[in-house]
C-alpha cells in the first residue's frame, strides 16, 4: 500500500505593502466586522461599517444618493478601511481603495457566523463593535446563495473597478487569521535609534 504525502496548503496571501485604504466585502456572517476591526487597530486606520452608515436606529435604509454621496465623502480621505458588500455602491470603494480583501467563505462558515454574533450579541445594532444583527429569511436566502449569485457579480465588478487594488481572497477563517497575523508582523517596525 502506497501512501501520497499531503497536498501542501496553500499559503496564506500576503499583505500589501501599502495598506491605507482597505476595502473587506463578502458574504454576510464571513467575519468582515471582525476582520475590520481587527486590521484597523493594527494598521491605526479608521474604520468605517457601512451598516452603521446604511440604517439608522429604526432599520431604515439611507436613500440611494445620499449613501453613495457619504461613501465618497469617505474615500477622499487619506487613510480608511470600510467593511460591507452593497455590490450597488461597491465601484466607489473598488477606484479609490489600494487593497480590496474578499472574504469567499462557504454558505455553512457564513451561516455560523450568523448564529454566532447573534449568541454574543442578541440581535440589534451595536454601534460601537460595528455589529448590525437582524436575521431574516431574506437573509438567510442572501447566504446561501452568495457564491452563486452574488460572488459572480462581485468578481465582475473587481475586474471592472478594482483593477489598481491588490485583492486579497480569504475562503476560510483559518486564511483569515494568517491574514491577520501576517499584516501585525508586517507594521512591527525593528526599534530605532534612542535619543
Amino acid at each position: 500500500m502506497t501512501t501520497r504525502p499531503p497536498e501542501p496548503r496553500a499559503p496564506a496571501p500576503l499583505p500589501s505593502p501599502s495598506m491605507d485604504r482597505i476595502a473587506i466585502i463578502g458574504c454576510g456572517g464571513s467575519g468582515k466586522t471582525h476582520l475590520a476591526n481587527q486590521l484597523a487597530a493594527l494598521l491605526d486606520l479608521p474604520v468605517t461599517h457601512l451598516d452603521a452608515v446604511y440604517y439608522d436606529e429604526n432599520w431604515n435604509p439611507l436613500p440611494p444618493e445620499q449613501f453613495a454621496a457619504l461613501q465618497h465623502d469617505l474615500v477622499a480621505q487619506p487613510r480608511w478601511l470600510i467593511e460591507g458588500n452593497y455590490a450597488s455602491s461597491l465601484p466607489i470603494r473598488l477606484a479609490a481603495c489600494d487593497t480590496v480583501v474578499f472574504l469567499d467563505l462557504p454558505a455553512a462558515t457564513c451561516l455560523l457566523g450568523i448564529a454566532q454574533r447573534r449568541w454574543r450579541y442578541r440581535g440589534g445594532q451595536h454601534t460601537i463593535d460595528g455589529v448590525y444583527d437582524r436575521i431574516t429569511w431574506g437573509f438567510i436566502k442572501y447566504i446561501l446563495g452568495y457564491r452563486r449569485d452574488m460572488r459572480p457579480r462581485v468578481r465582475a465588478l473587481l475586474l471592472e473597478h478594482g483593477t489598481k487594488a491588490n485583492l486579497v481572497t480569504l475562503t476560510s477563517r483559518r486564511q483569515a487569521a494568517r491574514f491577520l497575523a501576517q499584516a501585525g508582523a508586517a507594521t512591527v517596525r525593528p526599534p530605532g535609534p534612542r535619543d
